[in-house]
């Protein structure tokens, strides 16, 4: 572990234990086999449309494939990895998994980033990095905390002998922000799965002290019309509904048969490769690189997370489906910042959004999708840099 970074808070109530990232090399060599012995469909009229309309073309899964097994090198991404600090604690029987930047200064700011599904903790190291080249631990602002949120990567759970949803997620992310030794409050921001659980957050925990988000899934508010919106945000509605109307079938078959679908994505990691790999192709402005989702993929194959990550949508279904953001229930009190990113797969308005809450922070970028903090790093760190010096101070001076 990088001796940089990784002295806690006095005021820790536990002493997290130091990981690093290592697989045995016979599963690694497993992998590579699996990869090798895995058929691939034959040509159909769906899978040659260029456009993708109809998913993941065979010419796509046939190169990654070649690059997965030719080129593409697990250690470097290892490497990569270990290069932050990470560790593991307990928290209600689970083991939950985080990577960090604790800074050495009294008033920093802890910041809790929490990803989503089909990310994890991976998703946020490039804004780690920025942090660690701008600052010292002597003189980063923050601390920043990465947790892979339970059944994801490293981190344990969900549990086999009761339900588990996102408002257990959130007690348990904010249990690990205390065991930290934020008491004090911290920030939160999150992206996808994780943008409802920061907004439980901000709701039902005195302890966030303020939420930022890059995404609201949310339906019409009573009352608002299409008539002031230009034509960057009905681009934006228009996207979201073809989302709903073309794109959300992967989340039906996660809500209401995720036991199939775990086995059969669990089995054979081609299978893998074609239903995470779509969303990093569909989901954002530009194409992630092969390297970059090869090794989320990779990641996912060896710490066997597929089957486990996948129980949040369950409380979508059957419906009525979880409370969505503007219903009063959720409406955020606290400040609320907010960055709009074109090719979210819901990037609604500005004035959809402020009915939920207490929107003191508005960002809209030109460029960027549903992963943010992969895609547009700068900009998300940007965002929530502004939005942390403007709503802090305000918070400390209450207390």
């Amino acid at each position: 572990m990088s001796l940089l970074f990784n002295t806690l808070p006095a005021t820790a109530r536990v002493a997290p234990t130091p990981f690093q990232v290592a697989f045995p090399k016979d599963q690694l060599v497993e992998l590579e086999t699996l990869i090798k012995l895995s058929k691939l469909a034959p040509p159909t009229f769906e899978n040659s449309q260029p456009n993708t309309q109809y998913g993941v073309t065979k010419d796509w899964l046939v190169a990654m494939k070649e690059q997965w097994l030719r080129s593409y090198k697990w250690k470097s991404s290892q490497e990569r990895i270990n290069s932050f600090p990470q560790w593991t604690t307990e928290v209600e029987d689970l083991t939950i998994h985080f990577v960090g930047l604790f800074s050495r200064k009294k008033d920093a700011v802890p910041l809790l980033l929490i990803h989503g599904w089909p990310g994890s903790f991976l998703e946020f190291l490039p804004i780690l990095d920025l942090f660690r080249q701008e600052y010292t631990p002597d003189t980063l602002p923050y601390h920043l905390i990465v947790p892979s949120l339970p059944g994801f990567t490293f981190s344990s759970g969900p549990p086999l002998d009761k339900n588990f949803d996102t408002f257990d997620i959130a007690r348990v992310l904010d249990r690990l922000m205390k065991d930290l030794g934020f008491e004090i409050g911290y920030v939160a921001q999150g992206g996808d799965i994780g943008s409802r659980i920061a907004r439980t957050l901000a709701v039902d925990y005195e302890s966030c002290k303020a939420v930022h988000l890059n995404v609201t899934f949310m339906g019409r508010p009573e009352g608002i019309t299409d008539d002031h919106l230009d034509a960057f945000e009905r681009n934006g509605l228009e996207r979201f509904k073809n989302f709903q109307t073309t794109g959300s079938a992967y989340a039906i078959e996660h809500g209401t048969r995720p036991s199939t679908i775990g086995h059969v994505l669990a089995s054979n990691p081609i299978a893998l490769l074609a239903w995470v790999g779509e969303k990093f192709l569909q989901w954002v402005d530009v194409p992630l690189s092969p390297d970059e989702i090869l090794e989320s993929i990779t990641l996912y194959w060896l710490t066997d997370t597929i089957a486990r990550s996948i129980y949040t949508y369950r409380q979508s279904y059957p419906p009525p489906a979880i409370p969505t953001a503007n219903e009063p229930r959720w409406y955020i009190k606290k400040p609320f910042g907010y960055s709009f990113f074109p090719m979210e797969l819901a990037p609604l308005p500005r004035s959809w959004v402020e009915t939920t809450g207490n929107l003191v922070y508005w960002s809209q970028h030109k460029k960027g999708g549903h992963f943010a903090a992969l895609e547009q790093p700068a900009a998300l760190k940007g965002d929530l840099v502004g939005f942390v010096e403007q709503v802090w101070p305000g918070i400390i001076g209450q207390k």
